[in-house]
């Protein structure tokens, strides 16, 4: 049985504000229509590791994020839409926006986590129960209070480093496997080291 044309039509293209053509298939995830070549707006079901081409994991490697981020920046630059309509300068500039929030996020590890367990209640500041964690947490804070040089800054920030390298294993582990609850405890870990970790460049 042969599809009318309404059966035919892709429903996720529906969304955008400029007339498509037939030829236009599948949207891009910003900028232009292949065809007429308007600005389109943001799509939203779009994620954030959709905007860069990677697959949405964690552990991201050396894909060249900032070098992807750069390439977005320049088809988003307001001179390359100055002579547009007034409303394809806000979708591009909407879409900067968005590009610049994907690249944030994604570029630090922490906010990263935090992101792909979108949907799964995390609380970074939920109370720590574990004495043996306690007792670090007490300990740490005093060696940098209490450290009067670079060295020793340095001997603390590598160890707060190494700690955090590990708790990232975990959570790609635990995100793989789907694990969310070993996920979150990575994450509210993360958020101490972190946080230890900032102090320590502060003094530095």
């Amino acid at each position: 049985m042969k599809a009318t044309s309404s059966e035919a039509a892709p429903p996720s293209l529906t969304h955008f504000y400029v007339p498509l053509h037939p030829t236009y298939l599948f949207p891009s995830p910003f900028l232009f229509c292949e065809s007429c070549r308007c600005i389109q707006p943001v799509d939203d079901s779009i994620d954030y590791f959709q905007i860069f081409g990677l697959e949405k994991k964690y552990d991201i490697g050396d894909k060249n994020l900032e070098g992807k981020y750069k390439e977005w920046q320049k088809k988003l630059h307001p001179d390359l839409v100055h002579s547009k309509s007034q409303k394809e300068k806000d979708f591009a500039a909407e879409q900067s926006a968005k590009v610049i929030d994907a690249y944030r996020t994604l570029g630090k590890p922490l906010s990263r986590m935090i992101y792909l367990l979108d949907g799964v209640e995390v609380d970074k500041e939920q109370t720590i129960s574990d004495p043996e964690l306690l007792a670090e947490i007490m300990e740490t804070r005093e060696e940098v209070e209490e450290a009067t040089n670079s060295e020793a800054l340095n001997q603390i920030l590598s160890q707060m480093q190494e700690k955090m390298q590990n708790w990232s294993n975990t959570f790609a582990n635990a995100f793989q496997s789907q694990n969310f609850e070993e996920a979150k405890t990575a994450i509210q870990r993360m958020t101490y080291y972190s946080r230890v970790t900032e102090e320590v460049v502060k003094k530095l």
